[in-house]
């Protein structure tokens, strides 16, 4: 029988339909009830529990108006031939089975069964902003809602989505004036931009998930906009290259344990952080920039060292609370400079590498100039000092008789005596041939002649001196005269007359002939 009556109503007109419905504690949910054009001016209700003692929560005749009972609202849009209603506030008691009906004098009611079902959610409640500053919200949702297209609207404006603003399926940041939003479903993050911010834009906003065509879910949060002259809005600062910059930003008493961030604006809506601090820990991405936060005097300083032309742009100081929104509270303008350098033109590393190859084939140049004038030098001292070995060998005249010391000069033994008779003159000649070398490069030959004479006192001795490095004739020969001594008394030596201060001179040792 109970079969029978259940496929009797579902061939009725108004038959129950059924929608399941999903949301989360402190937010709300949207319910889209159609029904056919013909019931335009009935009137519509939504009641809770089951159909036999389903107790009304809301019910009204009134078109194209937003109804509002409690926690409970309906709107009844003719034209679309849809009622839509919003519950918001919602508790985990409110889980339970609902109704959407028309009311039908004649038969009965048409009915939409829903089944709603709240879920524990961590909702924003309230995100306060400062006049001139931006704000961005972070909503975070579960990853079975990647895909859904998302809303950020004014709450009063709820039922109008012509003034909404929306995600579309590219990951994208989506613009509507100084509204901005971007879906990051790889952080399954929605994130709402507010700039330049006024404190008419104080006030309740809904931001929506929409599931299906039959329901979507919604979390709501107040939006506080401040001008209470605590912070200052914009800094502009100006620096040389290599300078260190420091900037203080103040932020409001009430986000003292907030954590504190240093961002810079890359892009129309995009700020990308580089530091942070807060009670536990700083966190720095660039190691030029330091943050120090003062909770005393509420005032977070910004360093940075050794900035360059790189430096130069947008940079915001704000406050992060809990990861559910972040505060850009004071904007700094940082415009850097090279330093001035006179007589400095910019090259391009083309040039500057023909500019080293320049400059270390000159060094090359020059040190094999110099390696080459050393050699000549070298060479021309050994050949002085061959010139002076040679004028050592002076003429000593008649009557001028010198005693060279010993110290001053160089000798050598004279090994090589032999006798020859002369057979024009009469007398015995001694030959004695000699190398006296001061260096490896200098040979002079010297042959002695020994005349003897008929008196035993005095014997007659001269030297011709040979340079074998030239053609020399006779008279360019170096003469010496030699008088030995026969007392046995006197050392063999020889005494030269000569006008210079150091002569080479030789030890002959004497055979008696």
């Amino acid at each position: 029988m109970n079969i029978i009556l259940t496929f009797t109503l579902l061939m009725i007109p108004g038959a129950v339909t059924s929608i399941i419905v999903t949301g989360y504690s402190g937010g709300g949910v949207i319910i889209s009830c159609k029904y056919e054009k013909q019931y335009k001016t009935n009137v519509k209700y939504f009641c809770r529990g089951q159909w036999s003692t389903c107790s009304d929560l809301i019910r009204t005749d009134m078109k194209d108006k937003l109804v509002q009972k409690e926690k409970v609202y309906l709107y009844d849009n003719t034209r679309a031939a849809v009622f839509i209603l919003i519950i918001r506030h919602l508790k985990k008691q409110d889980t339970d089975k609902y109704y959407c009906g028309i009311y039908r004098p004649v038969a009965l009611d048409s009915k939409t069964e829903v089944h709603l079902k709240v879920r524990e959610g961590d909702q924003i409640r309230t995100v306060r902003g400062y006049s001139g500053g931006s704000v961005i919200i972070n909503s975070k949702y579960e990853h079975e809602h990647k895909w859904k297209l998302k809303y950020f609207l004014r709450t009063e404006t709820l039922r109008q989505y012509s003034e909404q603003i929306s995600t579309k399926k590219v990951e994208e940041w989506q613009h509507n004036g100084r509204f901005s939003i971007h879906d990051n479903r790889s952080a399954d993050l929605l994130q709402v931009f507010i700039t330049e911010l006024d404190v008419e834009d104080s006030g309740d906003y809904t931001v929506v998930f929409k599931v299906s065509e039959d329901y979507s879910f919604f979390s709501e949060l107040n939006l506080v906009v401040n001008d209470d002259g605590c912070c200052e809005n914009i800094i502009r600062l100006a620096a040389t290259s290599e300078e260190s910059v420091n900037v203080s930003c103040r932020y409001p008493q009430s986000h003292r344990s907030d954590r504190k961030f240093l961002c810079r604006r890359s892009g129309t809506y995009k700020c990308s952080q580089i530091a942070s601090v807060n009670e536990s820990r700083r966190w720095t991405l660039e190691r030029q920039f330091h943050l120090y936060g003062d909770r005393e005097d509420q005032l977070l300083t910004v360093s940075i060292s050794n900035v360059t032309q790189h430096n130069s742009g947008e940079y915001w100081c704000g406050v992060e609370s809990d990861q559910q929104y972040m505060i850009f509270i004071t904007q700094v303008q940082l415009t850097v400079t090279e330093t001035c350098r006179s007589n400095i033109t910019s090259v391009s590393p083309l040039s500057s590498d023909w500019s080293l190859i320049i400059s270390l084939s000159v060094v090359l140049v020059l040190i094999f100039v110099g390696l080459l004038l050393l050699i000549v030098a070298l060479y021309k001292r050994r050949q002085t000092q061959g010139a002076d070995s040679s004028s050592k060998v002076s003429h000593i005249g008649p009557g001028q008789n010198e005693v060279v010391p010993q110290k001053a000069c160089d000798y050598e033994e004279i090994t090589d005596i032999r006798l020859y008779n002369d057979s024009d003159t009469g007398r015995s000649t001694v030959y004695s041939t000699e190398q006296i070398a001061k260096n490896p490069f200098d040979s002079i030959q010297t042959t002695v002649q020994l005349l003897t004479k008929p008196s035993d006192f005095d014997i007659a001795l001269y030297s011709t001196v040979q340079d074998p490095r030239s053609d020399r004739s006779a008279e360019d020969l170096n003469y010496a005269v030699v008088n030995f001594h026969k007392k046995p008394d006197c050392a063999d030596r020889i005494n030269f007359s000569n006008n210079q201060n150091d002569s080479d001179y030789a030890t002959v040792s004497y055979d008696t002939v």
